[in-house]
């Protein structure tokens, strides 16, 4: 691997090279190398068409079973539902158990985020050919753990259409080192030090990010301004909902959240205590966000893995910035294994899950140079990013601008 060299002295060495040959790095990552090893910093300078990505899966991939979308739905929501009975029935609401509940918010999370899984893939036209059935699985689903089914499905499709886009992407999004947040994110590094910082940066990304995205369009594309997935009007931008017929679903999808809301709100009257909701609800909803975040997150997001502005980025360059990663063999099958075929799924998001892998496999053998696949472990991947993914410079190359995460004020 390259020396470790500051941001500036990168610059001045790319300026100075006439030309990289093809399939040789361009630059070497400020922030170091992921398990990618700069494989998307090489040069191509001839990338498939759109067209040409998509004739290479095989057309079964895409073909939607209902009745095996189905058994997954219930299978992810039914495990969801007996945990949480099985909890409130058997684990007493008390300070001592504690840890057992904090087990519990664990294991019921992370198999509810199965059920958030197959409504995203409602979202995406992957469930069934059935389209009031598909929809009404995902609002049903997604509403249960209080996501606006129709908003999200819609900002969700900008996030695909739009993959590390510097001002039209959607979520995600890293901060410029030259803006507000990009400074104060170092000047909080600088204060609070490397871990302490990752930690902060981890709690913010995983635990606050989901809700301030919905409120505010936290760490969505410039191009949108400030969103609110629940009122698509002014005061917020109408930006990702400029349509009278995206508002409309806005409404429908926010009073989804608001029946579910109501519906705990009762359950805490009755119990006259807000305690067991929190237990059995509150907690594992929690951990769906975490999961979410993160896939979202890690799935587009490292040292090595560029983001483009408009100039240079083009959807096959963009969608083949995504990362494949190995989650845990029982996490991939509860999650219907959304973070192991992820490039597929950005390739086309019609491919049912339970498709996905062939045609990973398809894309593999006819794309080498594109696909990424990462085998750094999740922890590991996850605190990496979190502490050195503080915002990112531009640096020019061969092949156009690539804006690169430099970890520290001092390599600016």
């Amino acid at each position: 691997r390259p020396p470790r060299e500051t941001a500036s002295e990168l610059t001045a060495e790319v300026a100075s090279v006439a030309s990289v040959a093809e399939g040789e790095a361009l630059i070497a990552p400020p922030a170091g190398f992921s398990g990618l090893e700069g494989k998307a910093l090489r040069k191509i300078t001839s990338y498939p068409t759109k067209r040409e990505v998509l004739a290479a899966i095989p057309k079964e991939c895409f073909k939607r079973d209902t009745v095996k979308s189905m058994s997954y739905a219930i299978f992810s929501t039914s495990l969801t539902l007996a945990l949480g009975v099985g909890a409130y029935a058997l684990i007493p609401l008390k300070l001592a158990f504690l840890p057992v509940w904090a087990l519990y918010a664990v294991v019921t999370g992370t198999v509810a985020t199965g059920s958030w899984v197959v409504a995203h893939e409602c979202g995406h036209d992957a469930f069934s050919d059935n389209k009031k059935l598909q929809d009404t699985v995902g609002f049903v689903l997604h509403s249960l753990l209080l996501v606006p089914y129709f908003s999200w499905q819609r900002s969700h499709a900008v996030h695909h259409s739009r993959t590390n886009h510097m001002e039209e992407g959607e979520t995600h999004v890293p901060f410029t080192w030259d803006s507000v947040k990009g400074q104060a994110n170092y000047a909080l590094k600088e204060v609070l030090g490397p871990a302490l910082w990752n930690v902060v940066n981890l709690f913010i990304h995983l635990v606050v990010g989901w809700p301030a995205y919905l409120i505010s369009g936290a760490t969505g594309g410039t191009k949108y301004g400030v969103t609110n997935h629940f009122w698509p009007i002014k005061p917020f931008s109408d930006g990702l909902f400029p349509t009278d017929f995206l508002k409309k679903r806005v409404w429908i999808s926010g009073l989804g959240v608001a029946a579910t809301v109501c519906a705990l709100a009762a359950w805490a009257v009755k119990a006259k205590s807000v305690v067991p909701v929190l237990a059995v609800y509150g907690l594992p909803y929690l951990v769906v966000n975490f999961w979410l975040v993160l896939y979202t997150w890690l799935q587009h997001t490292d040292v090595d893995v560029p983001h483009f502005t408009d100039k240079d980025w083009d959807w096959v360059k963009g969608t083949f910035m995504t990362i494949d990663r190995p989650y845990p063999p029982v996490v991939d099958f509860l999650h219907h294994k959304i973070g192991t075929t992820h490039v597929a799924h950005h390739v086309a998001h019609q491919i049912p899950h339970y498709n996905a892998r062939k045609a990973t496999e398809a894309l593999k053998e006819a794309f080498p140079d594109l696909y990424l696949y990462d085998p750094t472990p999740i922890t590991k991947a996850m605190l990496r990013v979190g502490e050195k993914c503080v915002a990112v410079k531009p640096f020019p190359t061969d092949t156009g601008d690539k804006y690169l995460f430099v970890e520290s004020k001092n390599d600016l």
